[in-house]
C-alpha cells in the first residue's frame, strides 16, 4: 500500500513592493494605498505557516502548491535608477511593461521586499519537502524563462533540491486525486488566452498577452490609490456610493481622480484592443511538443491538457463594447454625445431665433432621466464569474478523473460538494480590507489540506484550514 504526500494549497498572496516613503505625499494622502505598506506584509504570517505544514505533516514530506497570484507583477511600482532600455511615459507613473528585461527587474524587487518568506521556503525545501508553482492572472509574467530562472537563483538550492521546484503552465494534478488550477481560465475578463505561449512580438521583443483585467488594474487602479484592487467592494460600488466616497476621501485627496479613470479606462480599451491584432510569438519548438512539456509538469496526458483549453472561457476582449460598459466609457460617452448635439441645437436655434444659450439647460434636464435609465440597467458581470460552475466542474472532472478541485482566485473559501465532485477554494492572504482606512478586514490565511487518512493511507481528504497568528 503506498502512503500518499499531505498537499498544501495557498494562493491570492499578492506580494508586491511596498508603497514607497514620500514624506510630503504621506502629508497630503496620508490613506493613499495604505493596504501597501510594510504595515500590512505578511511574511511573517507565512513562515508560522510553513511551520504549522510541517508539523501537521508528522515529518512526511509535504507537498506545497502556491496556486496562482502568488507575486503579484501587476502592483509594482518600482522603477530601476540605471535602466538599460528606455521607459515609456506611462511606464513611470503606472508599473513597467510586461516585458522580459522589465518582468526580471519586478521579480528581483518582491523577491527581495520579502526576503523573509523567501528564506524560509529554502529553508522548507532544504528539508526534503517540494514545491509547485501555478501562474494566476496576477503573475502570467512567470512564463518568462528569465523569471523562472531569477527565482531559481534567488532560491540558493543545490541542483537535487531545486529538482523538487516546478513551475507549470496553468494547472497540477496532485497525486493523482486532485486537479488544482488559479481558476482565470474561467473567468472572461482575467484570463491568458494561451497559457502555453501567452507572448506577443513587439518590435522584435517578447511582451506578455495581458488579460483585460490586469491591465485596467494597471492603468487605472494603480493611480487610484484609495482603492484597494484584491476588494471588489472598495472599487464596485452603486452612483450614490460613489459620491458618498467621493466627499469622504477623495475630494481632499484626488479630486480630479474623474480624469484618472477617464484616461486610465481609454489606456486600457486602446491596449486591449491593439493586443487583438498583436503577432503572437512563433516558437520554434512544435506545439505538440509543448503540449507533451505541459503534460509532463502537469502530471497529465497531452490528451487532457488538449480537452481542457476547450473548457477555458471566451475572453471579454472579442467584445470591445462589452468591455467599454466595465469601464463605464459608454457612459461617459452617453453624456459628451447629449452635451455636444444639444449644444449644436440650441446654436442653430440661436442664429435662427436668438435665443440664449442658457436653452442648453432645459434638452440636459430631460436628457437625465433617460440617461439614469440606461446607467441603472447596466450591471458588472464581473461578479457573476466568482461563482462555482457546477457544469465545469462535471466536466473537468470528466476530463481529468479527477473528483477533487482546488480553486483560487475569487478570494472566497469555500468547501462544498456539487454532485460527485468536492470544490475547495483557498481563499486570499493578501491584505484585503473593506474600508479605506484598512481596520475592517475580510476573511483571508486560508489554505487547503489534503492528508492520508489513517484508514487507508492511499486515500486522501482535503479541508480547509485557516492559519490563526499566533501573536
Amino acid at each position: 500500500m503506498v502512503s500518499l504526500k499531505y498537499t498544501a494549497i495557498i494562493s491570492d498572496l499578492h506580494l508586491t513592493d511596498a508603497e514607497p516613503s514620500r514624506p510630503h505625499h504621506k502629508i497630503r494622502h496620508p490613506l493613499w494605498k495604505k493596504f501597501k505598506t510594510k504595515e500590512f506584509f505578511i511574511d511573517q504570517a507565512l513562515v508560522e505557516f510553513l511551520q504549522e505544514i510541517e508539523k501537521k505533516a508528522n515529518g512526511q514530506q509535504v507537498e506545497l502548491v502556491m496556486n496562482g497570484d502568488i507575486f503579484d507583477f501587476d502592483s509594482v511600482m518600482a522603477l530601476p535608477e540605471n535602466p538599460i532600455y528606455q521607459l515609456n511615459w506611462i511606464e513611470t507613473r503606472r508599473g513597467l511593461f510586461p516585458k522580459e528585461d522589465r518582468s526580471v527587474f519586478k521579480m528581483s524587487v518582491i523577491l527581495e521586499e520579502h526576503a523573509q518568506f523567501i528564506d524560509a521556503l529554502r529553508e522548507f525545501i532544504k528539508k526534503g519537502h517540494s514545491l509547485v508553482i501555478v501562474p494566476g492572472n496576477h503573475d502570467v509574467e512567470l512564463h518568462f524563462k528569465k523569471v523562472q530562472d531569477l527565482f531559481f537563483k534567488i532560491m540558493a538550492l543545490s541542483d537535487y533540491d531545486q529538482n523538487r521546484i516546478r513551475f507549470v503552465k496553468w494547472f497540477y494534478i496532485s497525486e493523482g486525486d486532485t486537479l488544482i488550477e488559479h481558476g482565470h481560465q474561467q473567468d472572461p475578463y482575467c484570463m491568458c488566452e494561451n497559457p502555453i505561449n501567452p507572448f506577443l512580438v513587439d518590435y522584435n521583443e517578447l511582451r506578455i498577452r495581458l488579460p483585460f483585467g490586469n491591465v485596467a488594474c494597471r492603468y487605472i487602479m494603480n493611480g487610484m490609490g484609495l482603492f484597494n484592487p484584491h476588494v471588489e467592494t472598495n472599487y464596485i460600488m452603486s452612483m450614490y456610493e460613489y459620491l458618498v466616497f467621493f466627499f469622504k476621501y477623495l475630494l481632499t485627496t484626488q479630486p480630479l481622480i474623474m480624469w484618472t479613470w477617464f484616461w486610465g479606462s481609454v489606456a486600457t480599451l486602446i491596449h486591449v484592443t491593439f493586443d487583438r491584432f498583436g503577432e503572437p510569438f512563433k516558437t520554434k519548438k512544435k506545439i505538440e511538443d509543448i503540449v507533451n512539456e505541459t503534460a509532463a509538469e502537469s502530471n497529465t496526458s497531452p490528451g487532457v491538457v488538449r480537452e481542457l483549453q476547450q473548457l477555458f472561457a471566451t475572453p471579454a476582449t472579442q467584445n470591445p463594447w462589452l468591455i467599454a460598459k466595465e469601464l463605464w466609457l459608454d457612459r461617459a460617452f452617453l453624456i459628451l454625445a447629449g452635451i455636444i448635439i444639444t449644444f449644436l441645437i440650441v446654436t442653430q436655434l440661436k442664429l435662427i431665433f436668438n435665443i440664449s444659450l442658457y436653452w442648453v439647460f432645459l434638452p440636459l434636464l430631460l436628457y437625465v432621466p433617460f440617461f439614469l435609465f440606461y446607467a441603472r440597467s447596466v450591471t458588472s458581470l464581473v461578479s457573476t464569474y466568482k461563482e462555482p460552475d457546477e457544469m465545469l466542474f462535471a466536466q473537468q472532472a470528466e476530463i481529468t478523473g479527477m473528483y477533487r478541485i482546488v480553486y483560487g482566485h475569487t478570494h472566497i473559501p469555500r468547501h462544498e460538494f456539487y454532485g460527485s465532485v468536492e470544490h475547495l477554494n483557498s481563499g486570499s492572504w493578501s491584505p484585503g480590507f473593506t474600508d479605506v482606512e484598512c481596520t475592517h478586514s475580510t476573511e483571508r490565511n486560508n489554505y487547503v489540506w489534503i492528508y492520508p487518512t489513517e484508514e487507508n493511507p492511499s486515500l486522501r481528504k482535503a479541508e480547509l484550514c485557516q492559519y490563526v497568528r499566533k501573536s
